[in-house]
């Protein structure tokens, strides 16, 4: 008998990335990407967005870029001990909990890890803040992640299996984009020679608001390393830049909605002109793609 979904994801909440520049990250951050820092302690910073998410990504001192955790919101705490009991039932041991993560931000909630090595959160009662106002050309929150696999279809397999993910669109046999709810991915997968970040996505409130952010950044001396644009897959706006760890981070706005009843999952081929429907961006250089990496 199939196993069903261990738990029903609601959002992507938070990301945190390993680095060994924190100040100078978190500093590129706050005073260029437009978060705010809610907390920090000597090697660590947690900044959030105009949302009521206490955090939407987290900076932790490493020897090496990296990313940490990915962490999913799930409605209860009583959905986290189902949740627990399902992975223990497919033979997935827990890293952490259930129980109070005792982290920033409180909540109760599970760490386990993907078969690539990936650590994944499920969280539930986290601490919420007030919202900030969405006047500024500034983050709202994460809105996805893309990640580099070694096995696309495995990859896939898990997350839509075990998380109950689904499959909203795939980029030929390269990329698969992932949804938990309404926004058309919350979770891409692109295959690669080996497993890694390919980058973190914000998103801006309007394509007004991305523009403007673009503006401030430029005033900051930093350009896009590819955009603005808009994907085909997602129907989004993009522009790629790289924080100072050499990681890299998107803007992006007006992702496709989703009506579950009525969408059909299509595959697009993979062309400049898919890649990018303004035709602005132009392809993304050799520097960008190392990133990504």
């Amino acid at each position: 008998m199939p196993h069903e979904p261990i738990a029903r994801l609601r959002a992507l909440r938070a990301v945190e990335l390993r680095t060994p520049a924190v100040t100078e990250a978190t500093d590129f951050y706050r005073e260029v990407w437009g978060l705010e820092t809610v907390d920090a302690e000597p090697g660590a910073a947690w900044l959030r967005g105009t949302g009521p998410e206490h955090h939407v990504l987290s900076l932790t001192r490493a020897d090496r870029p990296a990313l940490g955790r990915i962490s999913f919101a799930v409605a209860t705490p009583a959905e986290i001990d189902a949740a627990a009991r399902r992975l223990e039932a497919r033979g997935l041991t827990p890293v952490r909990g259930p129980g109070p993560l005792g982290q920033r931000g409180g909540g109760y909630g599970l760490r386990f890890t993907d078969p690539e090595g990936r650590l994944l959160e499920l969280s539930a009662h986290v601490e919420a803040v007030a919202p900030r106002g969405r006047d500024a050309a500034v983050p709202v929150g994460v809105t996805h992640t893309v990640l580099n696999t070694t096995d696309i279809d495995a990859a896939v397999a898990f997350y839509r299996d075990v998380l109950g993910l689904r499959v909203s669109d795939w980029s030929e046999h390269q990329m698969a984009f992932l949804r938990c709810n309404a926004d058309h991915h919350c979770l891409a997968f692109n295959q690669a020679d080996r497993s890694s970040l390919n980058h973190v996505a914000y998103e801006m409130t309007s394509v007004d608001h991305f523009m403007r952010g673009l503006g401030r950044l430029r005033h900051h001396g930093i350009t896009p390393q590819w955009g603005p644009g808009r994907h085909g897959p997602g129907n989004n706006t993009f522009a790629y830049f790289t924080d100072p760890s050499g990681l890299v981070c998107e803007y992006t706005s007006e992702v496709a909605q989703i009506v579950e009843d009525t969408w059909i999952a299509r595959v697009w081929r993979r062309t400049p002109e898919l890649s990018d429907l303004w035709g602005t961006a132009g392809p993304p250089s050799p520097a960008i793609r190392r990133h990504m990496a």
